[in-house]
């Protein structure tokens, strides 16, 4: 029995302890909210000037001129004349590879075409005066030499095109980003990635837009872009290209947007291949309009509206254009009006 009288006791103290918690709780809201009030931490003035509804899509910098560079054959390097960071000329011998064997393949079929030519030249001589009554052994005689010729020209042709290929040119003046082998004496196959070059002056930031938000878009529109390396900074941009096709990479019928650097800065290399970021575009403005803050707008069953008196009375309102962190409102409020949260 004194056991139960215990428990009973105990239950009761939990439940007293629960309320006056309850009450503490409430007690703390009303009060905060009353003195916030007073003391104008939930209350703000209806402002007349600006208001943008913002687009942001995040991307990244890339470059119009970038290249990598392979041989078109495979062999051993003789000769590399160019480090990483170095700025190359357009055309710029780059490297080379041993042409010993590439050359003498190309003399050989030089040898060739000049054999075939001198082959049709006489089967031309032999049939030159049966342009008329050619029988068809003449004709299979000539034709035979003919084609011999064309073989003979297109092995030229691809020998020397395979001597090129040995030598690797840079194809815009920019800085070498990569050297795959820095040193003479590597064995490479064509397949593998010698140089890369970039022209940090044709850097651009690109990002990707739905096709329900290009259609709000233009180019020479302006763009405020904020890169994660230097969030502290915004940098100015121009739309200068929205793509006609849509980019098959992505998912959804999304399309390319290249924004141009309005400054770019170069000459320490300070924005680079593959930085991220975002793009931030107006979509909308308009100005000398009234507008609160977002938090303040409040919405019913009937329509938007704000507080004011003290927060005791309602005044319903039209919305304009939404910013991300103000709205424009229409109806029964004047500049300075003060309005609650």
């Amino acid at each position: 029995m004194l056991e139960k009288i215990k428990q009973i006791i105990t239950r009761r103290k939990k439940l007293t302890i629960g309320l006056v918690l309850v009450i503490a709780v409430a007690g703390f809201i009303i009060y905060k909210r009353f003195f916030a009030f007073k003391a104008g931490l939930d209350k703000t003035t209806v402002k007349r000037g600006s208001v943008a509804e913002e687009l942001i899509l995040s991307g990244e910098i890339k470059a119009e001129e970038h290249a990598v560079l392979r041989f078109e054959t495979s062999g051993q390097i003789i000769w590399v004349g160019a480090k990483e960071s170095n700025i190359v000329k357009k055309g710029q011998l780059l490297a080379k590879l041993d042409t010993t064997s590439l050359n003498a393949s190309y003399q050989r079929a030089l040898s060739d075409l000049r054999s075939a030519q001198a082959t049709v030249e006489r089967v031309h001589d032999d049939v030159k005066d049966h342009a008329s009554d050619e029988t068809y052994t003449q004709k299979e005689t000539r034709t035979t030499a003919e084609v011999a010729k064309d073989k003979a020209y297109e092995a030229v042709l691809i020998a020397e095109r395979n001597l090129k290929g040995a030598s690797l040119h840079a194809p815009f003046k920019g800085t070498v980003t990569s050297v795959a082998n820095p040193f003479p004496g590597a064995f490479v196959l064509y397949s593998q990635n010698q140089f890369e070059i970039v022209n940090p002056k044709t850097i651009y930031f690109n990002v990707s837009a739905d096709q329900t938000e290009i259609t709000l878009m233009k180019e020479g529109q302006e763009v405020a872009i904020t890169l994660d390396s230097f969030p502290e900074k915004e940098i100015k941009g121009t739309i200068e290209n929205i793509s006609f096709s849509p980019d098959l990479e992505e998912v959804g019928v999304v399309y390319k947007i290249k924004v141009s650097f309005e400054e770019l800065e170069t000459e320490d290399l300070k924005y680079r291949l593959g930085m991220t970021g975002d793009a931030t575009f107006v979509m909308d403005e308009v100005k000398d309009v009234l507008y609160v803050p977002v938090q303040f707008l409040k919405t019913d069953k009937e329509d938007h509206y704000l507080l004011i008196n003290g927060g005791k009375k309602k005044v319903y309102v039209e919305i304009g254009v939404e910013g991300e962190d103000k709205v424009e409102i229409k109806g029964d409020i004047k500049e300075d009006d003060i309005v609650y949260d």
